[in-house]
């Protein structure tokens, strides 16, 4: 009889660790949810924007006609759905002591107006979590925007070009004790990439051979049974981009005398026969970025508040870029260059009602010119927007929530000023105010 009992009870055993295996697995594998959004929007001016006027960066400068009329005032209207997204949360057995997940995240936004409609991809990421530390691999935001202090705009351009706005495959490592996290990643390009000569590329930091360097710390007190969070950081940011990996040099050589037939005359002319030579040459330029950032969530009300400075940050859709600051070889065309310098700061605040909630925010940017000067007002300047020499943004808003179901509304006023007669530092002499109402109507489907 003991022996049947011992049997039994180690059957028992069996099959209580084989059903809390099979009930764990049943945990493993992927879960989608995501959203449908309608969006209606109608613009006072044309605007400078992608994906057909949805993500809207500024107002487009002035283009005056035969009889100086502006040619880029009027309305404009669209209606698009393209901001539609399915997001699919993985999860998966312990691996190496941590806890496993991943998100492979998508919307219909694609990667340009040629595309426009079809799937591209925006998260795609491997976590592995630890008591203290976690490691991500893949796909994600950039650092520079901070996933628990972002505008709560209605417009998909969450305050771009005041917010920084990228998504980079990446590793990231955070720590974690207490309320205290420190944060370090290393990144590429894809998508969102820097601007040149070549227009928008990867490429220059890729022949850099040197990643975009991240650092950041957090320190957060939340309390989830007021519904209370203090949160405070800074990070700092700093990458090296090759503009040109190659320059290529006019060659004009000693002149030389042929015989030209001109009819029944013969003349003897002197011409000059010009030729291009191809070098290799060295050539980088660095940009340092700082962010310091604070959320405040009580229960009527949440305020997010953030200040940047940043140097050739076109990569995250900012106003700014480098500059060719002067020849270094005259032989070789070798260039050195500079990067040009912004200041941006934001808030947003937000109602903290379940049903409706009431928001505004405003922010302005600084374009500072080059961080040195340039031999030439007459040099090359490459980048984003490095034409606007400052820009304000209000942007109010209103939505309301009944179940999965969310209706938004958002007037976003955008003033740029545009320069003209720059200086050595790229300052303008002279600025052209333009302006933009945008009147955004949203329609959401939470699922």
């Amino acid at each position: 009889m003991k022996k049947v009992s011992i049997l039994l009870l180690a059957m028992a055993c069996c099959y209580t660790a084989q059903a809390q295996e099979e009930s764990e697995k049943k945990n493993y594998g992927i879960t989608f949810s995501g959203f449908v959004k309608n969006d209606f929007f109608l613009d006072t001016r044309q605007t400078v924007s992608s994906r057909e006027g949805h993500f809207l960066l500024w107002p487009d400068t002035e283009n005056l006609d035969a009889n100086h009329k502006d040619i880029n005032t009027g309305y404009n209207l669209n209606m698009l759905a393209i901001q539609s997204r399915l997001t699919g949360k993985i999860t998966g057995p312990d691996a190496f002591g941590a806890k496993t997940s991943g998100v492979i995240e998508g919307d219909f936004f694609a990667q340009a107006n040629d595309n426009i409609n079809l799937f591209r991809l925006r998260h795609a990421f491997l976590k592995l979590n630890w008591s203290h530390a976690e490691v991500l691999t893949g796909q994600y935001w950039n650092p520079l925007f901070v996933t628990e202090c972002f505008p709560g705009t209605v417009s998909f351009n969450t305050g771009a070009p005041l917010q920084s706005f990228a998504r980079n495959p990446q590793i990231r490592v955070s720590y974690k004790t207490g309320g205290l996290q420190l944060t370090g990643a290393v990144l590429s390009q894809r998508d969102y990439a820097s601007k040149g000569s070549n227009g928008t590329s990867s490429e220059y930091l890729r022949n850099s051979a040197l990643p975009d360097v991240h650092a950041q710390i957090q320190y957060k007190i939340e309390n989830a049974d007021a519904g209370t969070l203090y949160l405070i950081g800074a990070g700092i940011a700093y990458k090296t981009i090759v503009p040109r990996l190659s320059s290529k040099v006019t060659i004009t050589p000693a002149m030389d005398t042929i015989l030209i037939d001109l009819s029944d005359t013969t003349a003897t002319h002197t011409v000059t026969k010009a030729s291009e030579a191809t070098y290799r040459v060295d050539e980088s330029v660095g940009g340092l970025s700082a962010i310091v950032f604070t959320t405040i969530k009580l229960k009527p009300f949440t305020v997010k508040m953030q200040y940047r400075y940043g140097e050739n940050l076109a990569d995250v859709l900012s106003i700014s870029g480098f500059a060719v600051k002067q020849v270094e070889d005259a032989t070789t065309g070798e260039l050195s260059y500079t990067p040009l310098i912004n200041h941006t700061i934001w808030a947003d605040l937000q109602t903290n009602g379940e049903k409706l909630q009431v928001g505004i925010f405003g922010g302005y940017l600084l374009n500072a010119g080059t961080k040195s000067a340039m031999s030439s007002s007459k040099n090359a300047v490459y980048g984003l927007g490095t034409n606007i020499e400052s820009l304000l943004r209000i942007s109010p808003r209103i939505q309301y929530n009944s179940g999965k179901v969310r209706i938004a509304f958002e007037l976003e006023y955008t003033q740029a000023n545009y320069g003209s007669d720059y200086d050595t530092h790229y300052k303008p002499g002279e600025t052209t105010s333009v302006s933009n109402y945008r009147a955004l109507l949203s329609t959401y489907c939470f699922f």
